[in-house]
């Protein structure tokens, strides 16, 4: 039977991008890996399919040479032009399996895989909206998963050590070989580990790791908005193999003002203003981050004309000085009237030489 087609075991288009395969790749690997359906020989079948589809797709000239010769080209090491390529990578297949706590990383091994950068992690902060003003320090608890720290990672119990597999001699994969194409697959023995456990650690179960909660101390720069998300280099999930740790992103909630409306660097404030301090202008007091200011409103303003403060909003997470206050004016109308008040109105009525209804008159 001929090889199946590597885009149609993983379920993508040949114009699929490298994320979408190593995607496509580790939903299926996970699905039908052997210690997930140890009484099902079909998943165990299709699982090689998956890592041989993986294997070719993965490789930028395999795969070149699969569209281009189709698959005995691939199997045969063919590249663009005709070129042989050798090399098979397991790095993402190492990285994968890692996951399930029983593969890759333990212990001593023949064939280490390479080593493979943690995962990035993500947690959240949530802070005033003065705090995210004026900047602040906060403690942040991450839980992440690292080497046991009863058995160091390497999955034995204490005084006790892994021996190396006499099935794979330490490598962790064993090669089936299929005419031009050889297929590697996880050792069955030791489950591609390269290692055997013969008494588990009891802390970690034989598995090397460990789930644990850390602290970090995270600085909230002042002018952070909702949403900031904040780097904190190396404090992500450490890395299997010497690999390198991943980073923490910190994502920030600010919580909503009572008082201001912000748009980017800029506070929107309403300030209420009379009919009189409107039509005849006046100077009022508003309050700013930064404390009160004196604000001169016009004579003949209007509900909802702005005014804008310069350098009196949210600091610019560039450094660069701070944005403006955006005064709103909100011209109010009292409810209940006085009798000096309702007479000195209907004396203003009475006077008043602009109707702002004279238009409509005119026009119809």
């Amino acid at each position: 039977m001929p090889p199946r087609d590597p885009y149609d075991v993983l379920g993508v288009s040949k114009s699929a991008s490298d994320d979408e395969i190593k995607k496509a790749y580790r939903k299926l690997a996970r699905e039908l890996h052997p210690d997930r359906n140890p009484d099902d020989p079909s998943a165990e079948e299709r699982f090689k399919d998956v890592q041989a589809a993986y294997d070719i797709l993965s490789d930028t000239e395999k795969r070149q040479a699969y569209d281009r010769y189709g698959a005995e080209g691939a199997a045969q090491g063919f590249g663009p032009g005709g070129v042989r390529f050798e090399n098979v990578d397991l790095g993402d297949l190492s990285d994968l399996l890692g996951n399930f706590g029983s593969f890759f990383g333990r212990g001593q091994r023949t064939a280490r895989p390479r080593p493979e950068r943690g995962g990035d992690l993500e947690s959240r902060v949530r802070i005033s909206f003065e705090d995210s003003l004026n900047g602040v320090q906060v403690r942040v608890p991450v839980e992440l998963e690292t080497a046991c720290h009863v058995c160091g990672g390497t999955g034995a119990e204490p005084g006790t050590a892994p021996r190396t597999c006499p099935d794979c001699q330490g490598s962790g994969v064993i090669s089936d070989s299929q005419g031009l194409f050889a297929l590697s697959h996880p050792c069955p023995r030791c489950r591609g580990n390269g290692v055997i456990v013969d008494t588990p650690c009891k802390n970690c179960r034989g598995t090397g790791r460990e789930r644990v909660t850390r602290r970090y101390q995270v600085k909230v720069p002042a002018g952070a908005k909702d949403g900031t998300r904040i780097r904190l280099k190396g404090k992500g999930e450490p890395g299997r193999g010497g690999g390198p740790a991943g980073d923490l992103y910190v994502r920030v909630q600010v919580d909503a003002s009572p008082l201001y409306e912000r748009r980017g660097s800029d506070l929107v404030l309403e300030v209420p203003v009379t009919y009189p301090e409107a039509t005849l202008g006046a100077t009022v007091q508003i309050p700013t981050p930064d404390g009160p200011v004196a604000l001169k409103v016009p004579s003949g303003s209007e509900s909802g004309k702005l005014l804008r403060v310069k350098g009196r909003g949210a600091p610019k997470l560039n450094g660069g000085g701070k944005g403006d206050l955006l005064a709103r004016l909100v011209v109010t109308v009292p409810k209940k009237l006085s009798k000096t008040e309702k007479q000195a109105l209907e004396a203003y009525g009475e006077v008043l030489r602009e109707q702002p209804r004279d238009h409509l008159v005119r026009s119809s």
